[in-house]
């Protein structure tokens, strides 16, 4: 029965070595390891050795099966890995060519490409970026904002309520909130988001993409406020770009400003997308109010701030002459394609 166990060795090591892909591999495997192989088939015969030598034999036996599982499992690796590269080598493509269907390309979405125009602008200013939950709790949503269960601005949020505490942001100011209770001044940040409120016409959507910016520091006034969102405009959409600020009010700042452009199709001068005045909103904004600061754990004595909110849908409109707000959601390619 040894020389029985040294030629199954000495075979098994002559097919292993002369598989040339993992599928010969495997049929060698079978052929000495499987249910019927020749392994299996000598220990069978185990019962016919003497019993003084059977101990002798089964561990030789056992030896030779270990070994034969070693030298398949290094071949296996070896081949696994040649044909792997093999396989790379046939599919291998060059990425630099242009396409033969480049005319069906896609495209980045004009939302996107205007929410990355504000936030690379502000990037420029020294800002970071943050993004936080779509589901807020009332807290952040409203409360450290200063607006209590009671107050009446809540009534101009129109709000998706998931439960009395959990509600689906109508803003992406509660990071404000989270940002301000989780570090100290200095803090420069823009908060890129979805948000929700029940709202839908022509203008309007029930779900829209919002830029909030926060800065918080010593001896900021509403003259920084003006300066930054002067020079946000200048860049965002020309260089000779006026702009206005009306008082308006957030009960998250005090003072609370609305701010304008001179109208980016007509120049200022009137038209039908700036009904005759010459100018367009595009976003509200305001000096902190001490008691967001003073809630968020921020000393309102020490530190002040300002911060701004700006629609991503309202600027695509503007800038690209939008006449509905639907057209961004409706995936019509013929609208798409022109912003290539």
């Amino acid at each position: 029965m040894k020389q029985a166990i040294d030629k199954i060795q000495s075979e098994a090591e002559i097919a292993i070595n002369a598989s040339s892909n993992t599928r010969e591999l495997t049929e060698v495997r079978v052929r000495f390891l499987g249910k019927n192989g020749e392994i299996t088939a000598i220990m069978k015969n185990l019962g016919s050795v003497p019993k003084e030598e059977k101990p002798a034999m089964g561990k030789m036996l056992n030896e030779v099966r270990v070994a034969i599982e070693q030298m398949l499992e290094s071949k296996e690796k070896t081949l696994a890995e040649a044909e792997k590269k093999a396989r790379l080598l046939a599919e291998d493509i060059d990425v630099t060519l242009p396409s033969p269907k480049s005319e069906h390309l896609g495209t980045v979405h004009p939302l996107t490409i205007v929410k990355n125009e504000i936030i690379d602008i502000f990037l420029g200013f020294g800002f970071n970026v943050a993004e936080g939950p779509e589901i807020e709790t009332d807290m952040f949503n409203f409360q450290l904002l200063n607006v209590p269960k009671d107050h009446p601005a809540r009534d101009m949020q129109d709000t998706f309520y998931v439960n009395d505490n959990i509600v689906l942001r109508t803003h992406t100011s509660p990071m404000q909130a989270r940002i301000m209770t989780s570090q100290q001044p200095p803090i420069r940040v823009v908060v890129p988001g979805k948000v929700y409120r029940s709202d839908d016409d022509a203008s309007h959507s029930p779900i829209f993409h919002q830029v909030e910016g926060l800065a918080v520091g010593k001896d900021i006034t509403l003259g920084d406020l003006q300066g930054v969102l002067t020079a946000f405009a200048e860049k965002l959409f020309a260089e000779d770009v006026k702009t206005r600020f009306r008082p308006s009010y957030f009960p998250f700042t005090e003072p609370s400003v609305e701010m304008d452009v001179s109208c980016t199709i007509c120049h200022g001068k009137g038209c039908r997308v700036c009904k005759g005045t010459g100018w367009l909103e595009v976003l509200g904004a305001g000096v902190v109010n001490p008691v967001v600061l003073d809630m968020c754990g921020i000393d309102s004595k020490v530190y002040s701030g300002f911060a701004f909110g700006i629609g991503v849908e309202r600027i695509a409109m503007l800038k690209y002459g939008v006449p509905n707000i639907k057209m961004f959601y409706e995936n019509d390619l013929r609208f798409l394609k022109q912003f290539k």
